[in-house]
């Protein structure tokens, strides 16, 4: 299996923000995340993020969990191959944002616009894991194109109600993301996006990684990052 983007499908990513991966994850790979994703929250394995009402919701740092499935999934060719096409062939995980396993349950919340990251100068590739069916019931993911290209904003959340992006009018641009289970979504971290609001009694569970291209001036290791593929190169103009 052939998984690298083509030069089209490389620069629809790099216009729109987002990208659907054309080859999913297997159906037993996805049994496989959700039965450790249910076995860790079932024995209380922390960390664990639980809503007001002490109700599980969220699987923190799921790369450094002692079952490997998580970290098998996340460095699989179904999800490193189309992001060597964006990233190069040297790529790290990030430890320190995202890094989780979410169960989206029916919520009155909406959630509001955000980004993953701040600033252009310091990239980050998300991709999220859809481990069951989304759609517009339970909660897809929507997402405005091209709003990656748009100015940098010092924090991350409620980006929406930030007056220059209201007076644009680009909310009303969002656009739902339906997904199949195992399915993936590439996204540059900057668009704006969020998870709409679940109408069901079900879960809508889903994975999210960070990615990133080594840092080929950092002169020493970051432990907050996780080598997925390639090298450490180290190309600064202090070497002798």
């Amino acid at each position: 299996m052939n998984a690298l983007l083509t030069p089209e499908q490389t620069r629809l990513f790099r216009h729109n923000g987002f990208l659907k991966l054309s080859h999913p994850l297997p159906q037993e790979t996805v049994e496989d995340l959700k039965a450790a994703v249910w076995a860790d929250l079932n024995n209380e394995v922390e960390p664990i993020v639980r809503s007001s009402d002490g109700t599980p919701v969220r699987l923190s740092q799921i790369m450094d969990r002692n079952n490997t499935i998580f970290r098998q999934a996340a460095t699989s060719p179904p999800v490193l191959d189309p992001l060597e096409s964006i990233l190069g062939p040297n790529i790290e995980i990030v430890r320190n944002r995202h890094n989780h396993a979410t169960l989206n349950l029916a919520s009155k919340n909406t959630d509001r616009f955000h980004r993953d990251i701040t600033q252009w100068t310091q990239p980050l590739a998300t991709v999220i894991f859809y481990l069951e069916e989304t759609h517009l019931d339970n909660g897809c993911t929507q997402l405005i194109p091209g709003s990656h290209l748009l100015p940098g904003i010092n924090y991350l959340h409620n980006i929406d109600q930030e007056p220059w992006v209201v007076d644009s009018g680009i909310v009303h641009q969002a656009v739902p993301m339906p997904m199949p289970a195992g399915g993936m979504l590439l996204i540059d971290s900057l668009v704006f996006h969020r998870i709409g609001t679940n109408h069901t009694s079900n879960t809508r569970m889903s994975m999210t990684i960070g990615y990133r291209s080594v840092d080929e001036l950092a002169g020493v290791e970051d432990p907050k990052c996780l080598q997925a593929r390639g090298e450490r190169p180290y190309t600064g103009n202090d070497q002798t």
